[in-house]
C-alpha cells in the first residue's frame, strides 16, 4: 500500500485536506501533519525562535486523525519526516489549497513550500490548489490529485522535482484536460492600503490586485485561463546558468 504524508497551509481543519483523506482512504496508508490553523503565504519559513507544539487530533470521522502543529507548513513536513512518522512516505502531498498558486506565487506559497520540503528530503512531492476563493469543488480536485498520484507511482518522479498542480474554477464537465506547463509571470499592483487607526497612527494593510505579465501558451496561467488543469514540474535550483560564466568573469583577476 502506498504511504502518503498529507499536509497543507490552510490548516488541519480545512476541507481540502479532508477531501484528500476521503479519496485516498483505503487506497493508501495516510499520515496527516498540518498547521493547527491557516498559514497561507508563509513561504518556506521555519520556526527556530520558539517551541513547536504538536497535538494529535481525532475527528468526528473515526478514520480521520492527524497531528496539529503550531508552526509553518514546512515545519509540519520536517517534523513528520524527522520525528512523527515511523516509516518514510512514498509521496508527500500538500493541499488542497483554496486559491491558485501560479507563477511567482510559488515563492510565497506555504502550500508549495510544504511540498518543496518533501522534495528536499528526496520524496516525490506535489502541491495542489484550486484557482478559486469561493465554492471550491474539493471532491473533484481530490479525484484529480489521486489520478496524478497514480501516475507518480507508475512512472516515478525525479527526487529533485515537485509537481505544482492548479485546477480551474470550473465545473468538472467544462475542464478541458491537463497541460504540463512552465511557470508564468504575475505581479501585484496597488499592494498597500494606507490607513490611520483611531489614535492617529498610520498602518498598512497588504492586499494587491493581480497583474498577469506572462500568460502565454505553455504557461500555468495560460492553461488555467483556457480551462485546463496545470501541472508544473518545479525544482529549487534557482541558479541562473546562462549568466554564470559572465558573473564568474567579474572576479577573474587575470582580466
Amino acid at each position: 500500500m502506498v504511504r502518503i504524508l498529507l499536509t497543507n497551509d490552510d490548516g488541519i481543519h480545512a476541507p481540502g485536506i479532508h477531501a484528500l483523506w476521503n479519496v485516498f482512504d483505503g487506497w493508501a496508508d495516510l499520515f496527516v501533519v498540518a498547521p493547527e490553523g491557516e498559514r497561507s503565504a508563509t513561504g518556506h519559513g521555519i520556526t527556530v525562535h520558539e517551541p513547536i507544539r504538536v497535538e494529535k487530533l481525532q475527528f468526528s470521522n473515526p478514520h480521520f486523525h492527524g497531528w496539529a502543529v503550531k508552526g509553518t507548513p514546512a515545519d509540519c513536513v520536517k517534523l513528520a519526516l524527522e520525528e512523527l512518522m515511523q516509516e518514510p512516505p512514498d509521496i508527500v502531498i500538500s493541499g488542497i489549497n483554496r486559491g491558485p498558486n501560479l507563477a511567482t506565487d510559488v515563492l510565497y506559497s506555504g502550500t508549495v513550500s510544504a511540498a518543496m520540503e518533501g522534495m528536499i528530503y528526496g520524496f516525490p512531492s506535489m502541491a495542489v490548489s484550486i484557482a478559486s476563493w469561493k465554492d471550491c469543488d474539493y471532491d473533484y480536485a481530490a479525484k484529480v490529485t489521486k489520478e496524478i498520484c497514480i501516475k507518480i507511482t507508475e512512472k516515478g518522479l525525479t527526487p529533485d522535482t515537485l509537481l505544482n498542480v492548479n485546477i480551474p474554477d470550473l465545473p468538472e464537465e467544462k475542464i478541458q484536460g491537463i497541460k504540463v506547463t512552465k511557470l508564468g509571470n504575475r505581479r501585484y499592483q496597488n499592494i498597500f492600503d494606507k490607513r490611520v487607526d483611531p489614535r492617529g497612527r498610520t498602518y498598512y494593510w497588504m492586499a494587491g490586485e493581480v497583474k498577469d505579465i506572462d500568460y502565454s501558451e505553455g504557461t500555468d496561467i495560460g492553461a488555467i485561463k483556457e480551462g485546463y488543469i496545470s501541472v508544473t514540474p518545479i525544482h529549487f535550483d534557482l541558479t541562473n546558468y546562462p549568466i554564470l560564466e559572465g558573473v564568474r568573469g567579474w572576479f577573474n583577476k587575470s582580466e
